[in-house]
C-alpha cells in the first residue's frame, strides 16, 4: 500500500512524551512525507527534542513559536496546527494528520488507519481509539462512534477541503465532524486501533477547571439546553462524582450568562442540534 500523508503535531511542554511519539511515527509501516512538528512556547525540553530529532530525519521540521505566557484552550492548538500547516513543502497528499505530543502506537497504526479508508470511501475523518493507563490494563475513553479525538485526527484530502477551516475555538475537533456529516461524509473511530494518551484529557487544568471548559466548549459549540443537561446528569456517576456533572452544566450556563459569542454557522448549529435531539428520541443519528 502506498498512501501519501502528512502530519502536523502542535505540542507544548511535552518533553516527557514527545521522544516516544516521534519514535512510534519513524517506526511505522508507512511513514509520511512530512512532519511539521509545532513548539508551541514549550518551557522545558521540548523545542530541544524536536530540533535533534529533525536534525536526524529530513522529513520531520521543527517550528518554533514564542511563548505567549498560558494554554489557549481550542484556539491556542489551531493557531499552532495551522502554523506548521502553513510550513508543509509537500502539498500534494491523500491525507493530513493532526497528532498530539503524548501518544504511543503499534507500527502499523497508519497502515490499518489507511485501510480503513479504503474499505469505506465515504469515510472522511478517522483515528484510533483512545486509551489511558488504569493499574495494569488499557482501558479505552467513552466516546460517541463518530467522534475521532483531536489528538489523533486523519482527514482525508476531499473531505478537508469540503469542511474548510477548522474553527479557532474549543469545540473545533466535534464541529469538524458534525460538518463533515452534514456535508455527506462519514466520520468513525475505530477503538480496535489503539492509541496509547499517556496524560488524561484536561490533566493540565484539573477536574473541576476542565469540566467547565468543556461545559463552556459545548456552548460555543451550540449544543442544545436539553440535551446539554442530561449529559450533565449522566457524568453524575463518572469519576470525579458531582465534579465533572456540575461544572460542565455551569461552563455551559455560563456561556450563555456571559454572552460569549457562539460558532457563527447558523446551519451547522441547527444541524448539531437536531442530531442530538434525534439522539435523545432514540431516531438514527451520527451520535451513536
Amino acid at each position: 500500500m502506498k498512501t501519501n500523508y502528512v502530519i502536523i503535531s502542535p505540542v507544548r511542554d511535552e518533553a516527557e512524551y514527545i521522544g516516544k511519539t516521534i519514535e512510534s511515527v519513524i517506526s511505522q509501516t508507512i511513514r509520511p512525507l512530512e512532519w511539521v512538528i509545532v513548539n508551541d512556547g514549550s518551557t522545558d525540553q521540548t523545542g530541544a527534542i524536536i530540533d535533534e530529532y529533525s536534525k536526524m530525519n529530513p522529513w520531520i521540521k521543527a517550528v518554533h513559536r514564542t511563548n505567549r505566557g498560558f494554554r489557549k484552550a481550542g484556539g491556542g492548538v489551531i493557531e499552532a496546527f495551522y502554523e506548521g500547516y502553513a510550513a508543509l513543502s509537500r502539498k500534494e497528499w491523500d491525507y493530513v494528520v493532526k497528532l498530539d505530543g503524548d501518544l504511543t502506537f503499534e507500527k502499523n497504526y497508519f497502515e490499518r488507519c489507511f485501510q480503513k479508508f479504503d474499505e469505506n470511501r465515504k469515510l472522511g475523518i478517522s483515528g484510533g481509539g483512545i486509551y489511558h493507563q488504569i493499574g495494569d490494563s488499557l482501558e479505552l475513553e467513552e466516546q460517541p462512534l463518530f467522534h475521532v479525538r483531536g489528538a489523533t485526527k486523519i482527514y482525508k484530502s476531499g473531505c478537508w477541503q469540503a469542511i474548510g477551516k477548522l474553527i479557532q475555538a474549543p469545540g473545533w475537533d466535534v464541529l469538524d465532524e458534525v460538518k463533515a456529516n452534514m456535508l455527506g461524509w462519514e466520520t468513525r473511530s475505530f477503538p480496535e486501533l489503539r492509541v496509547h494518551h499517556h496524560r488524561y484529557t484536561g490533566a493540565a487544568d484539573g477536574s473541576w477547571r476542565n469540566s467547565v471548559k468543556d461545559g463552556l466548549c459545548d456552548y460555543i459549540s451550540g449544543y442544545h439546553p436539553l440535551f446539554e443537561l442530561l449529559k450533565s446528569i449522566r457524568n453524575v456517576v463518572r469519576k470525579p462524582y458531582l465534579i465533572s456533572s456540575i461544572g460542565l452544566f455551569y461552563g455551559f450556563i455560563s456561556g450563555y450568562a456571559k454572552n460569549v459569542p457562539q460558532v457563527g454557522d447558523k446551519a451547522l448549529i441547527n444541524y448539531l442540534r437536531q442530531q442530538q435531539l434525534r439522539k435523545l428520541t432514540f431516531r438514527p443519528t451520527i451520535w451513536k
